[in-house]
């Protein structure tokens, strides 16, 4: 929508950082998004209804839209995240293997992901480059790997700077936790890969039933227009298609519940 690769705008705490459970839209982003709901539901609207006015009424709803795509992108931006922080552990681990410093595990594992991942804004890239930074500035690693998680919000993540803090504290061998908690999260996102499959067949159904109800109106509308002329100008006909709709809307929403499922 907004080329290849859609721009991500995340808030900046008061340090400069990252918080990936806040996500601000641009203006042209959101205008974009109210624009094509609306458009979409007045579209609806207009099926269900045969009443400029009540579509219209029924198109200010998209000015909700934004609210539900900044979730969706908050979301897939910390999935990516995860699968980053994978790949992270599993160089680190390596590097840490052969004898090498965290310092120097990291160093190594910022060059093997510029590699894997060659835009340098990728989230992982960025926050690898961030604790670099504070280790030199004399900031303990423990310290910033706990602010990565905090704004991180990812369960993974956090449980993993937990084991890493007190391996630090108490001695403890870093490299398996390392390596154990990397095998853990690629073990969790093949599941989910796998679950994605399986239910891939189901999503489409669920997609190709969320378009029916409207296709079915408006086929009905073009083909015995005589039989549909009540629901388009009576009252009782234009409220049994206002539950019609509220009751679309709501089996999308649970629908779309249903069909994610976390791990």
């Amino acid at each position: 929508m907004f080329g290849k690769k859609e721009k991500i705008e995340m808030v900046a705490r008061e340090d400069g950082l990252t918080d990936y459970n806040v996500y601000l839209m641009t203006k042209k982003e959101k205008g974009f998004y109210i624009l094509a709901a609306a458009a979409v539901l007045f579209a609806v609207g207009y099926i269900f209804y045969h009443n400029l006015i009540l579509s219209a009424l029924l198109a200010l709803l998209s000015l909700k839209f934004p609210k539900i795509r900044t979730k969706q992108i908050i979301a897939k931006r910390k999935k990516q995240l995860t699968v980053q922080f994978k790949d992270m552990l599993y160089s680190l681990s390596s590097a840490l293997s052969v004898g090498k410093s965290i310092e120097m595990g990291l160093k190594d594992c910022l060059k093997d992901l510029e590699i894997v991942y060659p835009d340098p804004d990728t989230d992982i890239l960025v926050e690898i480059r961030t604790i670099l930074r504070g280790i030199g500035m004399n900031t303990t690693t423990e310290a910033m790997f706990q602010q990565f998680a905090d704004r991180a919000h990812i369960e993974d993540i956090e449980n993993f700077v937990d084991v890493f803090v007190t391996c630090k504290r108490t001695g403890g061998d870093i490299i398996e936790v390392i390596r154990s908690t990397s095998n853990t999260i690629g073990e969790k996102i093949e599941i989910k890969q796998e679950i994605d499959t399986v239910i891939s067949g189901k999503k489409y159904e669920f997609n190709f039933l969320m378009i029916m109800p409207v296709a079915m109106v408006f086929v009905l509308s073009a083909t015995a227009a005589d039989y549909m002329v009540p629901v388009f100008t009576t009252i009782v006909g234009r409220i049994m298609m206002t539950i019609a709709i509220a009751i679309f809307i709501g089996a999308y929403f649970v629908g779309s519940k249903i069909m994610r499922i976390e791990i």
